[in-house]
């Protein structure tokens, strides 16, 4: 009896690890992806900001500055352009690997149902011999 409780609790145990493991690698991986597009962005917008600057530092008249003043907007429009696209792709990768770890609990919890319902049956026909 004892016997037969504790290997079910090994397997349900090995289960949940296998499983939290599974969960633990799909966050790492969507933290990793996502770490490395917001540095890319960061890194892509401050080249273009500095560049922006050093153009600016150049300027020596006010004519210079005047033609400096699209390229500034251009610069702060590509800047908020590229943060956007940036968290919407962030929100999108994280959503999939979230979507993934709600179809492995899922799997999960099926899978416990399944073995429960057929222990029930199990121990429901083992009581009907009995009762006979």
């Amino acid at each position: 009896m004892y016997q037969q409780f504790n290997e079910q609790f090994a397997a349900a145990t090995r289960q949940f690890a296998d499983t939290a493991a599974q969960v633990n690698r799909l966050t790492l991986d969507n933290a990793e992806a996502v770490f490395g597009l917001q540095l890319a962005a960061i890194e892509d917008r401050v080249n273009a900001t500095f560049a922006f600057f050093g153009e600016a530092a150049e300027a020596r008249d006010f004519d210079a500055l005047k033609t400096l003043w699209p390229k500034g907007v251009q610069v702060a429009r590509e800047n908020v352009e590229r943060a956007v696209a940036t968290g919407q792709e962030v929100f999108g990768r994280t959503l999939k690997a979230n979507e993934a770890i709600g179809e492995l609990a899922k799997s999960q919890i099926e899978s416990t149902a399944k073995t429960a319902q057929a222990n029930v049956e199990k121990a429901a026909k083992a009581a009907t011999k009995v009762a006979k």
